[in-house]
């Protein structure tokens, strides 16, 4: 593992770090955008006070922290590998090069000792998962790995109510910052009542610290709504999705190959509207981490770990 100076310099002295993930960057948004909103990421946290540790594997080596010149490579790379907790392991062995996911994230973050990641949106319970038995590895990690994860919900092409069934029945606690209603991505509405509400950064950071003190595995997902300048309404993207999905099934497109189909096909039926509220959100929800990496750091150090 190697951690950029940036990161580790943050890491010895009990400072604010941010894990970010680079499948966004590979696989969620077209070049030249997906670098310039990873830069655009880092400077939001590191205008907010914090460190941000952008988070890959290159050549065999996980990277905790990315260079300006590698961030760039890899956003112009063509054929990285999408890494979750499954091959994560059988890449480094290899020397191969991927990109993050939400749950290989939290995986390096840990090893990093880092307490919170921003990302878009998680993965979940896809549409059809009592058929194809398709839920994304990110829940379970969630469950057993102690990282805070700052997302827009879950992504809106998949089956909200499932994902939040199966959140509950493993133990994660389901938080939506400043509304009650669980949200959609790109939109602030589901429909859905969120299990918590919080409401600062500083209730998020204790309640991380007292799931530690209470030795209970596993850790947050902070769902943080799109500003409402940014968002797309449920009911005008809604169709949007059910056309997206009713022609990945059509084509036969299965796996993890999924939901890059849909973001790009969704991103064409929107005529890039989609994108820009990609972006909006995940800037937003880098602000958040940044302040809930602040609030750790000021719990002490064996809290922000």
């Amino acid at each position: 593992m190697d951690i950029a100076p940036e990161p580790q310099a943050a890491l010895a002295d009990g400072g604010a770090v941010v894990a970010l993930e680079s499948t966004i960057i590979t696989h969620g948004m077209p070049w030249p955008q997906n670098y310039e909103t990873a830069q655009t990421v880092e400077a939001e946290i590191r205008a907010a006070g914090a460190v941000p540790a952008t988070i890959a594997v290159i050549g065999g080596r996980l990277q905790i922290g990315l260079t300006a010149d590698r961030l760039e490579t890899l956003a112009q790379a063509r054929d990285v590998a999408k890494l979750s907790r499954a091959d994560m392991a059988a890449c480094m062995a290899t020397g191969g090069t991927g990109a993050t996911t939400v749950a290989s994230t939290m995986i390096a973050a840990r090893l990093a000792g880092i307490g919170v990641f921003a990302t878009g949106g998680i993965g979940g319970v896809h549409r059809g998962a009592e058929t194809s038995f398709d839920i994304s590895a990110d829940l379970r990690e969630l469950a057993q790995t102690p990282v805070t994860v700052v997302a827009a919900g879950a992504k809106a092409i998949l089956d909200l109510p499932k994902t939040l069934e199966v959140l509950e029945t493993l133990g994660v606690p389901v938080m939506a910052y400043g509304q009650d209603e669980f949200p959609a991505f790109w939109s602030r509405s589901s429909g859905l009542p969120a299990p918590l509400r919080m409401d600062s950064a500083a209730d998020v950071a204790r309640a991380q610290a007292m799931r530690r003190a209470l030795g209970l595995p596993g850790g947050q997902l902070v769902a943080n709504p799109v500003p409402v300048a940014d968002e797309i309404p449920a009911a005008e993207i809604g169709p949007i999705i059910a056309a997206a999905l009713d022609e990945a099934a059509a084509q036969g497109i299965a796996g993890k190959a999924v939901t890059p189909f849909l973001l790009a096909r969704i991103f064409e039926l929107t005529e890039g509207r989609s994108l820009t509220t990609n972006i909006a959100l995940v800037r937003h929800n880098a602000r958040l981490a940044a302040e809930i990496a602040l609030e750790l750091a000021a719990l002490g150090p064996m809290l922000a770990k």
